[in-house]
């Protein structure tokens, strides 16, 4: 998950706003935004509210002033680049309970209390399932695209109880 510290003056001076996800509208939370801090993930950031005007993409990092980013005014709205998405499912064909992910799950018994996933959708990101919790047992390649069940795919029987984004290079 990613997270972003917004600052009302330049170099990170002033109130702050730290978030996690998308803002539409930053003057919630603050009355202007001149700086900011990535510390994990990427966003793109906007100089007017609702995603729209001149735009920056920001990851890890920190950005003292607005102005070096090209922006016009103050960044004034933001949106989170999922780099990983995952919708699972209780049931085949997208039944039963839903729960999305964007981070590796050890135990999807205890997170969501699911005992079972028999199909999901991954929206971004290349993902191991894995039969046991912590990462054991037999595993399943999952890239993106739907997958309605499992038991269609040879993997009749199988339960899945741990999911894992790949984030290593292969090269």
């Amino acid at each position: 998950m990613g997270k972003i510290i917004f600052y009302e003056d330049r170099n990170f001076q002033g109130r702050s706003y730290e978030t996690s996800s998308d803002c539409a509208d930053m003057s919630s939370y603050l009355s202007r935004c001149h700086s900011c801090k990535v510390e994990s993930g990427c966003f793109m950031v906007y100089d007017r509210n609702n995603y729209m005007g001149n735009q920056y993409f920001v990851r890890r990092g920190e950005y003292s002033d607005y102005q070096r980013m090209g922006m016009s005014d103050c960044i004034k709205s933001c949106r989170m680049i999922p780099m990983f998405r995952m919708r699972i499912h209780e049931k085949e064909n997208f039944g039963g309970q839903m729960h999305e992910l964007m981070d590796d799950c050890d135990n999807m018994m205890d997170r969501y209390r699911m005992n079972e996933c028999q199909s999901c959708n991954v929206m971004d990101g290349h993902w191991l399932m894995y039969e046991q919790p912590q990462y054991k047992g037999k595993m399943m390649y999952l890239r993106p695209g739907e997958y309605k069940s499992f038991r269609d795919m040879g993997m009749s029987g199988q339960r899945f109880m741990s999911m894992k984004r790949i984030m290593d290079s292969c090269y």
